[in-house]
């Protein structure tokens, strides 16, 4: 090749091998039947510099790409024309495309997601949000339930529910490091997460969940009144030192921290590690509540990349230890 090699799309039906090049060139070979050939057909002149993803949509003869020139763009395949692109905020980290409705989900490293709309030789921009305090790290789309999954460098997951159309997004609690990869089994309604750390979680989405609430603003503890420590004024009228301000993770209240001594599990909330609550929530939360929505497993190696083979239920990871590992899945994604 003549610049190193960034990242690749392959689809095995037309056996075609898209490969992005540090030099912001695509270049598409295709593959013997016997998988000892390769043979190159085109190049698209993409992007300015280092090409981060591709997807290629065999249905529309598309080739989508992302690059660190902070652009998205498409090509056809069959002519190798470009047919359109779009400047992103920020360097994109995340690519997943909806054949149906024709919309691309793009996640950057400002932690935002823009949705754009593409025609065939234009694009609209749709809508963009964002939900996460780190940048985007992966995005997966569920095209059934139209739900977005977008994992972070802030160790979360979030659910966006664009189908739903009334803007719901789920946070997920479950990793102590950055999430690196996502899949979706969606025969069993099974969210795959996968962190730096070699965490594995294996989701449960066939449940009802809740939407956090908003941390609410007070100047002094919801629950006993006692002033925050900003709170001069009423720290001066009732002669009391001021508190720290915390928040409990169920109903959003500012309290201090004697009303939130307690810690629970949340996992409908998508709370699985256990959480700042106040006194009052603690006790209202059932032992029905706390049952785990999701399963914790130890892939002992900091990943760096994932594959999930739906048909067969495998899962492929790729670690900084220089160790491929594949993993059955089908004991915990059933």
């Amino acid at each position: 090749m003549p610049s190193p090699c960034s990242c690749m799309s392959f689809n095995p039906e037309t056996r075609r091998l898209s490969i992005g090049l540090d030099n912001g060139t695509i270049s598409e070979f295709i593959l013997s039947e016997d998988y000892n050939k390769m043979t190159p057909v085109k190049n698209y002149q993409a992007h300015q510099s280092r090409v981060t993803m591709i997807l290629f949509i065999l249905e529309l003869e598309w080739v989508l790409s992302t690059g660190q020139d902070k652009q998205f763009a498409w090509h056809c395949s069959e002519s190798g024309q470009r047919l359109g692109g779009y400047r992103t905020s920020a360097v994109a980290s995340g690519l997943q495309f909806d054949i149906e409705t024709r919309h691309v989900f793009i996640g950057d490293h400002s932690g935002q997601v823009t949705i754009l709309k593409l025609e065939q030789e234009s694009c609209t921009l749709v809508t963009t949000f964002k939900g996460h305090t780190g940048g985007v790290t992966a995005l997966c789309w569920d095209p059934v339930q139209r739900v977005l999954f977008s994992g972070s460098s802030d160790h979360s997951v979030i659910m966006w529910d664009i189908g739903g159309r009334k803007g719901t997004a789920i946070e997920l609690q479950g990793h102590n490091d950055k999430v690196q990869a996502l899949s979706y089994a969606q025969h069993t309604r099974q969210l795959i997460s996968c962190s730096g750390d070699g965490g594995i979680v294996i989701w449960n989405m066939d449940v009802e969940r809740q939407e956090t609430p908003e941390w609410l603003d007070s100047d002094s503890c919801q629950k006993c009144d006692q002033p925050f420590f900003w709170n001069f004024k009423q720290m001066w009228d009732n002669k009391k030192i001021g508190l720290r301000q915390h928040h409990c993770r169920k109903c959003g209240k500012a309290v201090c921290g004697k009303c939130s001594s307690k810690r629970s599990s949340i996992p409908l909330m998508g709370f699985e590690f256990e959480v700042r609550v106040c006194d009052s929530c603690h006790e209202a939360i059932t032992d029905e509540e706390r049952a785990p929505t999701a399963t914790f497993h130890d892939s002992k190696h900091n990943i760096v990349h994932v594959h999930f083979d739906a048909t067969r239920g495998w899962l492929l990871t790729s670690g900084t230890d220089k160790v491929i590992k594949l993993w059955d899945m089908t004991p915990v994604v059933s």
